[in-house]
């Protein structure tokens, strides 16, 4: 990742929606079909799995190179790579059981080692004791089970020497002069092969940061991607990242990192989050509740954003049992709410502690994390009639109205203790309320 930022900061933004210009200026920039951008960004939930040689040491993939794992120990550690309990098929079906509709594996992280039999690099997963293609097996498992396959790249390679930079901890170091014309062609060769070979809906970049990679380096990369294939969706990170998109930005989407993003309704996002602190797997991390993990997702959803979910397998390949109950247990809260998550959109009510709203068609979902008084209070819905209110699969909810707002009384006890969704049936398209200030 771009940092290590290991701690969740759930930010409950109550700010205004970004520019609503940004849809012009985005047009000539981002060469994505937007009827694809609609695709993606209806699937709200996926996997983000972080793997690779140093979960053999339980510290940060990338990040630990030449900080907790020396160098020479960590740039070795291929030679005892060989997680046998690695099961694609597993995988991916605890991703299908959490309610998740994509899956992106870090099939080239910051140490440059892949996770693929590449032509172009030797430092690569056939070369380990392991030898199998985990990429590919990865991209059949989702294709089976109906999970859309992604992959994160990564824009610098700290074990490639052309790329200038090899220790970003001690910069005064770092001997390399490198080339960045070969560094690139290598890149735009091995990104061919991994579009071509395993056919990615999207690719999820990191490493924008450093200096040798520039802003134009971005947009070159971008473009040849879509001179590949103009349907994979591409993230910000590919160039310095920005927090809008059009101008100079490159890529298709924004993405906070373990933090959830504004309520936007003009541009794309996705946040990036660990179910415990650690990107990669690290033993006895702490990991979230079950409720810190609804209601994230929710609010993500709530202000029109997608939300990718981490976890980090242990060194054999295996996922944790508990983290994989933890996804389970998020999927049979989607089992019965997930009309109130898939192809909705944000708003139109601002997001806080309280409740968080999502809203299709002619509906607004109310989604109620906790219960602080006998009743609910919301702003009114202008120029909107409520024809019928009812618990999700439950019950009708009596809602009273006035003109400071609707009060939704409440019962003691919420029938769902993580987030309990009311659904308000309106006389007209839900989607066309502007956002709402609490």
């Amino acid at each position: 990742m771009m940092k290590r930022k290991i701690g969740l900061v759930i930010t409950l933004v109550l700010g205004t929606c970004m520019a609503m210009a940004q849809n012009k200026a985005t047009t000539a920039d981002i060469k994505t079909p937007k009827a694809v951008m609609d695709q993606f960004m209806d699937k709200r939930f996926g996997m983000f799995i972080h793997f690779g040689p140093v979960t053999q040491r339980g510290t940060e993939i990338g990040w630990s190179r030449n900080d907790q794992v020396a160098e020479a120990d960590y740039d070795n550690l291929y030679h005892e790579f060989n997680p046998q309990l690695f099961n694609a098929d597993e995988w991916v079906k605890a991703a299908k059981d959490a309610g998740m509709k994509y899956l992106t594996i870090t099939a080239k992280h910051h140490d440059g080692f892949l996770l693929w039999p590449s032509a172009f690099s030797d430092y690569n997963i056939s070369k380990s004791p392991f030898k199998r293609d985990l990429v590919g097996e990865l991209a059949k498992a989702c294709k089976k089970q109906g999970i859309t396959f992604c992959i994160y790249m990564t824009v610098l390679d700290w074990h490639d020497q052309d790329y200038p930079i090899d220790n970003p901890h001690h910069p005064e170091l770092n001997a390399r002069t490198g080339n960045m014309t070969a560094f690139k062609t290598r890149m735009k060769n091995e990104l061919k092969e991994v579009i071509t070979k395993y056919h990615p809906f999207m690719l999820w970049f990191d490493g924008y940061w450093e200096k040798p990679w520039t802003q134009q380096d971005g947009k070159e990369i971008y473009d040849y991607i879509k001179s590949v294939d103009v349907n994979v969706v591409v993230n910000n990170r590919l160039g310095k990242i920005s927090d809008k998109l059009g101008g100079d930005a490159v890529g298709d989407y924004l993405t906070p990192e373990q933090t959830i993003g504004k309520l936007n309704m003009d541009e794309p996002w996705e946040s990036c989050i660990t179910i415990c602190n650690q990107w990669a797997w690290k033993p006895n991390d702490t990991m979230k509740s079950l409720k810190q993990c609804i209601q994230t997702l929710v609010t993500t959803a709530s202000g029109n954003g997608n939300l990718l979910f981490n976890v980090g397998p242990a060194m054999d390949g295996h996922m944790e049992a508990r983290q994989v109950t933890r996804l389970k247990e998020m999927g049979s809260w989607l089992k019965q709410n997930g009309e109130a998550i898939y192809g909705t959109k944000g708003g139109p009510y601002m997001p806080n502690e309280i409740y968080a709203s999502t809203r299709k068609g002619n509906k607004i979902y109310i989604n109620v994390f906790q219960r602080k008084d006998t009743t609910l209070n919301i702003p009114l819905l202008p120029n909107s009639k409520i024809l019928k209110s009812y618990f999700l699969n439950g019950d009708a909810v009596v809602i009273k109205s006035d003109s400071k707002g609707y009060r939704i009384p409440l019962p003691a006890t919420l029938p769902n203790e993580n987030c309990t969704v009311i659904v308000l049936e309106l006389d007209g398209n839900a989607v066309d309320i502007p956002v709402i200030k609490s």
